[in-house]
């Protein structure tokens, strides 16, 4: 392994009941898992479970996890720079993706890899057919259990008070000693069209309405949603549907008719086959005259050339993202000219709660694998 590749101390665990079976208890209420799962690592040629990160983005979630797992000196954690990945990668039982690129090739050498997972939501990095071939399970973090949600709920409410406070001209306006310039806007009295409309979508709507603003939503399915799904955003849950939270509700097939109608269109949505792209000349053709574009979601779903046309014409009012097409973003790009126009490197969800609460999921699963233990608390996509 080379020295790009960062390792714990290796640590040979023996076959210790009482380690072990501190872990087993944490996780079930039987007593015959502690057995089972003593007698499973005495029969083992090693008990170390092994962890890699991949890819130097994120630091924080290396960080939390190793120091969730400090007490556990049989799951190893390690990161790997993205090119040694395919040559380590056969030695672990367990990766957190982060944005890397895990294509057919890569995941064909990992011959002891249990589970794929991301330390978030986004897999779209992820050759999950190939994963499903070699028996691989892939897995996300569910958003709204985490306040992974929340904080990209907030995100979304300053990229979108950044843009109507007039932030890059108020830095202007400080350095060349103006005061009471610029004039800004309210986000009182505006519609705010949220395209996607999963966790992240809910809990922007709940932070959305003391502003006194008008919600447009549109999902694939709007079945019945209880508020409880997000329990950690310190917002009551009151047993009502998150439905009632909008205005005006649709499908895929409205988002023209509501980009028109919007002030502010924020984008919530997964990247897919389908949704690549999806905020494209004709859509932005179709928002309103000055109407602004958040994006808090990926950067993928937007064609730079439509958003770099519509800004230079005048048509979109503003462009607020925290995701770019490429990352890290090119810091000379051309859209960063605009004054309207505000870029964030990637950390809408990248907040102490967040993502220590994430931390904690991933160490949890790594004891559970290790134990031997159903894997419970992801969402599972093979």
């Amino acid at each position: 392994m080379s020295q790009s590749c960062h390792m714990t101390a290796m640590v040979v665990c023996k076959p210790a009941f009482g380690i072990v079976s501190k872990v087993a208890f944490r996780f079930f209420s039987s007593a015959v898992f502690p057995r089972k799962i003593e007698k499973m690592v005495k029969d083992s040629n090693s008990c170390i479970t092994r962890l890699l990160f991949c890819g130097p983005n994120f630091p924080a979630s290396n960080k939390y996890t190793r120091e969730y797992l400090q007490n556990y000196p049989f799951i190893q954690v390690d990161d790997s720079s993205f090119e040694d990945v395919p040559d380590v990668i056969a030695d672990y039982d367990m990766c957190i993706v982060k944005s890397m690129r895990l294509d057919s090739n890569i995941i064909s050498r990992a011959n002891k890899m249990k589970l794929i997972m991301q330390f978030g939501v986004g897999l779209e990095g992820v050759d999950i057919n190939a994963a499903t071939k070699c028996g691989i399970k892939v897995a996300r973090i569910a958003s709204g259990e985490t306040g992974n949600a929340a904080s990209c709920a907030e995100m979304a409410i300053y990229l979108m008070l950044g843009l109507l406070r007039k932030q890059k001209e108020m830095q202007i306006s400080l350095k060349q000693k103006i005061v009471g310039e610029p004039i800004g806007d309210t986000l009182f009295g505006k519609t705010v069209f949220i395209m996607g409309f999963g966790n992240i979508g809910i809990d922007l709507a709940k932070r959305l309405r003391p502003f006194g603003v008008r919600i447009l939503a549109t999902k694939r399915s709007w079945a019945s949603q209880s508020l409880n799904s997000s329990q950690s955003n310190g917002f009551p849950t009151p047993n009502d549907n998150a439905d009632e939270l909008v205005d005006e509700k649709g499908g895929h097939e409205a988002i023209y008719d509501f980009a028109s109608s919007a002030d502010i269109v924020v984008c919530c949505l997964r990247l897919n086959s389908e949704t690549a792209a999806i905020i494209d000349k004709k859509f932005i053709s179709s928002m309103r005259k000055g109407g602004l574009l958040i994006n808090i979601a990926r950067g993928g779903l937007m064609d730079y050339e439509a958003v770099a046309y519509h800004l230079e014409s005048g048509h979109l009012g503003g462009l607020g993202t925290d995701v770019t097409w490429t990352e890290p973003f090119n810091p000379d790009d051309q859209i960063l000219k605009f004054q309207n126009v505000i870029v964030t490197p990637h950390v809408a969800g990248v907040t102490e709660h967040s993502y220590r609460s994430m931390a904690k999921v991933v160490g949890d699963i790594a004891l559970q694998l290790h134990a031997g233990a159903p894997l419970t608390g992801l969402e599972f996509v093979n």
